[in-house]
């Protein structure tokens, strides 16, 4: 079962897009943050691909990170941060569209570990495609005593 301990998850997450200096530079943006889960969208520009005309798995690698990580801090405690600890990502069919559409979810929640996994599709229009699946280990930071 998957428990929030922040009735004020989801502005919680909003202010640490905020400040993922990154995220903002590649124009990404959340447009679902609930328990355990985020959704977010990415506009492909032609920044985000690589030499053959494909969005870059590393493009990919970080919407799937970033959702996992962001669909873990909505379980957490004010005081309580997350890393990543493992990635695994698993790419399926080639980034070909005009946006690319990722979730990430908790899979598992622990006290100090939550077990994630996360999809990412590719659209083409209204055509949409599962171009990767992945799955992450998010560790919980405590605070100092």
């Amino acid at each position: 079962m998957i428990k929030t301990y922040n009735p004020n998850y989801k502005s919680r997450v909003e202010k640490f897009l905020e400040r993922q200096f990154f995220m903002k530079h590649i124009h990404f943006s959340l447009s679902e943050i609930g328990e355990g889960s985020t959704e977010g969208w990415l506009p492909l520009e032609e920044v985000h691909l690589q030499q053959k005309g494909v969005v870059h798995g590393g493009v990919i690698a970080t919407l799937a990170d970033s959702t996992m990580g962001f669909a873990a801090y909505t379980l957490l405690a004010d005081d309580q941060h997350v890393v990543t600890g493992e990635l695994k990502v698993s790419y399926l069919n080639p980034g070909i569209g005009d946006r690319l559409w990722v979730k990430g979810w908790v899979l598992k929640q622990g006290k100090k570990v939550n077990f994630c996994e996360s999809e990412v599709y590719a659209y083409n229009g209204e055509e949409r495609k599962l171009i990767a699946k992945a799955s992450a280990t998010m560790i919980t930071i405590f605070p100092e005593k």
